[in-house]
Order: C-alpha cells, then sequence, then structure tokens
C-alpha cells in the first residue's frame, strides 16, 4: 500500500499496459488500412460502373471495358493491402531508452 492507502502498482503490469497501448496505436493508424480501404471502396465502385458500361463507352474505349479492368484492379489491390496488413501487422515503435546521465 502506498500512503493514500491505495495499493502499490507493479511496474511489470504498467510497462505490459503501456505495450498493449503503443501496439493498438500502431495497429489503429497503419497506413496499409487506409490504403487498402480507399482502394477497395473505389474498386467496387469502378467495377460496378464497367458492369453498366453502355455500348458508347465502350466503343469510346477502343472495345475495352476499362472500368471494368481497372475497378479489378483497384480492387485486387485493395485487398492485397489489406491482408497484408492482417497478416504482418505493424510492430509499435520500441520504447525510448532513458539516458541513464539524466
Amino acid at each position: 500500500m502506498d500512503n493514500q492507502g491505495q495499493p502499490a502498482q507493479d511496474p511489470l503490469i504498467d510497462e505490459a499496459q503501456e505495450e498493449q497501448r503503443r501496439s493498438a496505436a500502431a495497429r489503429l493508424f497503419d497506413i496499409r488500412r487506409v490504403i487498402g480501404g480507399l482502394f477497395v471502396a473505389y474498386g467496387v465502385i469502378v467495377t460496378l460502373i464497367g458492369v453498366f458500361d453502355s455500348r458508347a463507352e465502350i466503343d469510346k474505349a477502343e472495345g475495352v471495358r476499362i472500368n471494368l479492368w481497372a475497378g479489378l484492379v483497384m480492387l485486387a489491390f485493395g485487398l492485397f493491402m489489406l491482408l497484408w496488413q492482417w497478416l504482418r501487422p505493424a510492430e509499435p515503435p520500441a520504447p525510448n531508452e532513458k539516458d541513464p546521465g539524466s
């Protein structure tokens, strides 16, 4: 017990809780999640536009369903980024070492 009657905190518990907070923050702000999510969203939109392209739009692109192919590529890239983030989560930065001279 400390001076105020509170149970003393174990420094190992404090360190473990701090490590969990840093790990959660590193995963939350992983840029792969943002990029993957945006590419998946835009990929779905462009793919749907490509599925419903009119004959005139396809002829304008010289017979290529460019919206469909671009949407599928964007969707695949976005899913790749999300899979990469899930398989290899971001590691939290190492804690700053205290300067022994201070």
